[in-house]
């Protein structure tokens, strides 16, 4: 018996390592954890240039950046407005209210509703990008940054840059927006 009670110590004290790290991720800042200080502007340049396919002196709008390094990895949440987790639109309204100083509809369909149309090869930075995962209303939202990349929610990795030329992405784009 005695001899089995040291590899079950270690498999629990790992297990509990694992689970404590996952809930430190999903109720802190998960870009920064175990950063005491936020990144430079060369440092925020050089990270997000390198995830946009962009050079770091192309990456000019810190205070976006900024953001979304603040909130990358948070998990998603349907109906969560918060670290502990958030949904697409809540997300894109967060950001649209912090970086432009704009309010914008909390829901993706009423985002979408809001906003001047714009075509996938019109696309600047900071227009909303909508997609349709099935059904006729639209069903996710996210941020458009440069190069084909934005930034939204994720269901499955919580907030994150994607690509829109991604087969995913490809097949549920609909449309671009701009607040009116």
């Amino acid at each position: 018996m005695a001899r089995y009670l040291l590899p079950f110590i270690l498999v629990t004290a790992i297990v509990l390592s694992g689970c404590s790290h996952s809930r430190k991720l999903a109720s802190g800042n998960a870009a920064t954890e175990g950063r005491k200080t936020p990144l430079t502007e060369k440092e925020l340049r050089q990270k997000y240039a390198s995830r946009v396919a962009a050079s770091p002196g192309d990456i000019d709008n810190i205070s976006l950046y900024r953001f979304i390094d603040d909130w990358y990895g948070v998990p998603y949440r349907y109906g969560g407005t918060g670290r502990n987790g958030i949904d697409c639109s809540a997300f894109s309204t967060k950001l649209y209210t912090t970086i432009y100083s704009t309010n914008i509809p909390r829901t993706a369909q009423l985002q979408y509703d809001a906003s001047k149309k714009v075509k996938k090869g019109k696309l600047k930075e900071g227009d909303l990008v909508f997609f349709n995962e099935g059904g006729r209303k639209i069903t996710h939202v996210g941020v458009y940054l440069r190069n084909h990349y934005f930034v939204h929610a994720s269901t499955g990795r919580g907030v994150m840059i994607s690509n829109l030329d991604d087969d995913y992405w490809e097949e549920h784009f609909v449309k671009g927006g701009k607040i009116k």
